[in-house]
């Protein structure tokens, strides 16, 4: 049984997820749909300049996480700058080459805090509150829609590298149980 110290239990969960992606599955021809969304995930994979380890890919999102040396607040925004950047240029691509529009666009989440992994056969999840706050962190509306990055207060008061303004308001919640306060966001 793989056990992990408490210590490399904390760390940085980064969630980019792709907006729209329902409609667009129910929408779309499912050949031309995978084809897109693999396109699409790949680009997010093809962007990690910071070297983040992936737990999942979650359909319309991938799970990043890092434990030890986290990143700067400047680092990871620049992660996650050039995340969209190349996103974009996919997106726009994609369009241009099945001469259709794509209506999908790009929000990611930032969370600090304690987690652990587990492994069954080749897989290995994430586990703990930590993962369920992020999550939370993905399902509630912005005042403004996507693409934007939503960082929570935990990463910001864990890095040294805070941002000057650091309030944001949620719009109306549908279910606030477990979600965790914000500390900034950054609309792209």
């Amino acid at each position: 049984m793989e056990t992990q110290s408490t210590e490399d239990s904390i760390g940085m969960l980064m969630i980019p997820d792709i907006s729209g992606f329902t409609d667009f599955v129910m929408s779309s021809e499912i050949s031309v749909g995978k084809y897109i969304t693999e396109s699409l995930i790949q680009s997010i994979i093809n962007s990690n300049i910071l070297r983040l380890e992936i737990s999942d890919i979650e359909g319309d999102a991938v799970l990043f996480y890092k434990y030890h040396y986290l990143p700067t607040f400047q680092e990871t925004l620049m992660q996650i700058e050039h995340t969209h950047l190349e996103f974009s240029k996919e997106l726009q691509q994609l369009s241009e080459h099945l001469e259709l529009e794509i209506p999908l666009s790009l929000k990611t989440i930032v969370h600090y805090g304690a987690f652990t992994s587990y492994r069954i056969g080749k897989f290995k999840k994430l586990y703990g509150p930590t993962v369920v706050e992020a999550h939370k962190m993905l399902k509630n509306r912005i005042a403004q829609h996507p693409p934007y990055a939503l960082f929570s207060d935990t990463f910001l008061k864990a890095n040294f590298d805070q941002p000057e303004r650091s309030t944001a308001a949620y719009d109306i919640c549908d279910d606030c149980q477990y979600l965790p306060g914000i500390g900034y966001i950054h609309y792209l």
